[in-house]
């Protein structure tokens, strides 16, 4: 092959890289922007607008904001009450979107998101078509002021903001009864353990609470959850549900928490929680308590708790019920105190049609033996704490004291 030969050769070479370099180029633009547009669309298709829960569909949409106040001042004003505090529902304000159409609106996707969400959600009358006798005539009384205390906290202190949050974390602790069409809010400490009971009871896969244990209450998964259901599943009940939740003194439920988890044995918190306590606030830990993680002392349960550098993450048996149940995003229909649990439980049974048989368990959970955390027991634990813990620890929960009313410790 002489030079020129091979000249031709690499020219035609070139020539057919360079053209096949061009259509590779070509191919991968016009994939890229199919690819953009359908991304796009899946993106507008999860940026559903809900209206405010318990509210009838057609007035949430002709919802509006006050007169003289644009929807990007809805989104970015708040309470000055709030300045200097963390975002009291645990949810970011952000300004008003462009409205999409209502078929875009209305997607299923299970991961779309609350926007343009005013507040508080509407209230509505309790249900008392069950209730055939005046026997619960007070406590009656008693749960329309608490409903009412309630709204009107979150009116005062959340109707100048618009929030977002992620619809599945919001009903990540909601438990599901469909017979008699209840959702409950577990908040630890509180009672759960025995209303977990209950609901098994009501939905028919027990005949009684006595026959039920512990471990079939929290590990045998057999009460569904709010947030396994597609979105017009959780949507749907979050509308036509009787929605409860029972709530304690902040104190007395983080006493509780503490004294169940760290001072009896437990596979679980000591090695997690434990050891990760001691190794950060005792100073000279000896080598068997940083082995096991035992023997954790409420003074650095504490210091654990208000560290914003904590060295294991929250859990629900002493996170705020602000954050567990968004009691300013869903509006329950039935509020129960812990201090009140028997009278209160027995009534809501009432409430929802439960077989007249139907008690709420009077039995200690675990632990029997040990005095119940009374507010005699946590000023005991308290004194351990110095002034500014003690006040601390009153800030960290200061929501949940305002929201239900509880009256503010002595610190």
């Amino acid at each position: 092959m002489n030079l020129r030969q091979v000249f031709v050769s690499v020219l035609l070479f070139g020539v057919a890289g360079l053209l096949l370099f061009m259509y590779l180029q070509a191919w991968i633009e016009e994939h890229h922007t199919e690819s953009g547009k359908k991304l796009q669309q899946e993106t507008i298709n999860q940026d559903f607008t809900l209206q405010p829960l318990g509210m009838p569909r057609k007035a949430a949409w002709r919802r509006s904001a006050p007169v003289g106040l644009s929807n990007h001042e809805m989104a970015v004003s708040s309470s000055r009450q709030w300045q200097g505090r963390a975002d009291p529902f645990g949810v970011a304000a952000v300004s008003s979107g462009s409205r999409l159409p209502e078929q875009q609106r209305t997607s299923e996707s299970p991961l779309s998101w609350f926007r343009g969400l005013y507040l508080p959600p509407a209230l509505h009358p309790l249900n008392k078509t069950f209730v055939k006798t005046d026997e619960w005539q007070d406590i009656d009384g008693t749960q329309e002021k608490r409903r009412a205390f309630l709204q009107d906290f979150c009116r005062k202190y959340n109707s100048r903001k618009k929030l977002q949050t992620h619809l599945v974390h919001l009903v990540s602790r909601i438990y599901v009864e469909d017979r008699h069409k209840v959702l409950y809010c577990e908040v630890p400490k509180a009672g759960c353990s025995n209303w977990k009971r209950v609901l098994m009871v009501l939905s028919g896969l027990a005949a009684s609470t006595n026959n039920i244990s512990h471990d079939d209450v929290h590990y045998g998964k057999h009460l569904r959850k709010l947030d396994s259901y597609d979105l017009k599943g959780i949507y749907t009940r979050l509308n036509m549900y009787t929605k409860f939740i029972f709530v304690r003194d902040p104190m007395e439920r983080l006493v509780s928490a503490f004294r169940d988890k760290f001072e009896h044995p437990n596979s679980y918190y000591h090695p997690v929680f434990g050891k990760a306590i001691i190794k950060k606030y005792r100073h000279n830990a000896d080598e068997e308590a940083l082995k096991s993680g035992s023997g954790v002392k409420f003074k650095e349960f504490i210091q654990y708790l208000l560290d914003s550098h904590r060295p294991v993450g929250m859990d629900i048996h002493w996170e705020q019920v602000s954050k567990l149940c968004y009691p300013c995003l869903i509006n329950y229909d039935f509020i129960g105190k812990f201090e009140t649990l028997e009278e209160d439980a027995n009534y809501f049974l009432q409430l929802v049609g439960a077989p007249a048989n139907l008690k709420f368990p009077k039995f200690k959970d675990r632990h029997s033996s040990d005095e119940r955390t009374s507010t005699e027991v946590v000023r005991q634990y308290l004194k351990e704490l110095s002034k500014e813990e003690r006040q601390l620890t009153y800030d960290f929960y200061y929501l949940d004291y305002l929201m239900f009313n509880y009256t503010s410790p002595l610190v």
